[in-house]
């Protein structure tokens, strides 16, 4: 896969966890916490897990930055500051993958993971792909969660954000 492929997911990543977050801004705080059945309990809980495993990865990428130590971890109970928080870490994707030369995103990387504490060498490439795969399989489980509160659905499939202004570039 090209940089070009992992730019267009970065950028499809911003997007659809914007519409899952806009999709939020409608629960109350109840339904906000309140246990769905998806794998994280609650809407909080998932998105909250989403931006953990975000951070774990980054910093196993880049050595910088907050790495929780723990998958259910909850950074930021409230839905406002998880957003702020949410967005920054987008732009920390795209702005790292930016930078990054194929010979890079060819290469190999070194981490230690946090549940056995065993060092991994591996290709960038795939960790990339799992790093967005993640995101959309809980974004997944968040649009279940949003489902089960009577919300309405929330388009969410790449091919919808390659037909928006900003996925155009990618199409």
């Amino acid at each position: 896969m090209s940089k070009r492929h992992f730019l267009m997911m970065a950028a499809y990543n911003r997007w659809a966890n914007y519409r899952v977050y806009t999709a939020a801004e409608a629960l109350s705080e109840e339904e906000w916490r309140r246990d769905t059945g998806v794998f994280f309990g609650s809407l909080m809980g998932t998105l909250n897990h989403i931006l953990v495993a975000d951070r774990i990865w980054l910093h196993r990428f880049t050595r910088e930055g907050a790495a929780p130590t723990a998958l259910d971890a909850i950074l930021h109970p409230d839905l406002a500051s998880l957003r702020q928080a949410r967005e920054k870490e987008d732009a920390r994707i795209i702005e790292w993958i930016g930078a990054l030369s194929d010979a890079e995103i060819a290469g190999r990387f070194t981490y230690t993971t946090i549940s056995d504490m065993r060092t991994i060498s591996q290709r960038l490439e795939p960790a990339l792909a799992h790093l967005f795969n993640h995101q959309t399989h809980h974004r997944g489980q968040a649009h279940a969660a949003l489902t089960r509160l009577g919300r309405p659905s929330i388009g969410l499939d790449l091919i919808a954000f390659l037909r928006t202004e900003d996925g155009r570039a990618f199409a």
